[in-house]
C-alpha cells in the first residue's frame, strides 16, 4: 500500500474560506478523493477566514462537510485575480 502524500487546498464553501491539507494518495485526483469522502473529510494545519479575508481561526485538525464545499483545489493552481485577496 502506497503512503499518502500530503497536499495543499484551498476550499471555498458559501461562508469561508478554508486553507489546509488533506491526504492524498500518489496519483489519486483529489475528485474522487472528495466523492469517495464519508459525509466529513479531514483538514489539518488549517487556516479558516471569513469571505472579508479575515482570518477567523486556525486548528491542527478539522472535519469539513463535504456537502459544503462549494470549489477544492490545490492551493498552488490558485492565481489571484485583480482586487481579490488571498491571504
Amino acid at each position: 500500500m502506497e503512503a499518502a502524500s500530503i497536499t495543499r487546498v484551498v476550499i471555498l464553501t458559501a461562508h469561508y474560506r478554508i486553507v489546509g491539507n488533506i491526504d492524498l494518495l500518489p496519483g489519486a485526483r483529489m475528485t474522487d478523493y472528495i466523492a469517495e469522502s464519508k459525509t466529513f473529510f479531514a483538514v489539518t494545519d488549517a487556516e479558516v477566514w471569513d469571505l472579508n479575508g479575515r482570518k477567523i481561526t486556525t486548528t491542527s485538525f478539522m472535519n469539513v462537510n463535504r456537502d459544503h464545499v462549494e470549489i477544492i483545489m490545490p492551493e498552488n493552481a490558485v492565481k489571484p485575480s485583480a482586487g481579490v485577496a488571498l491571504a
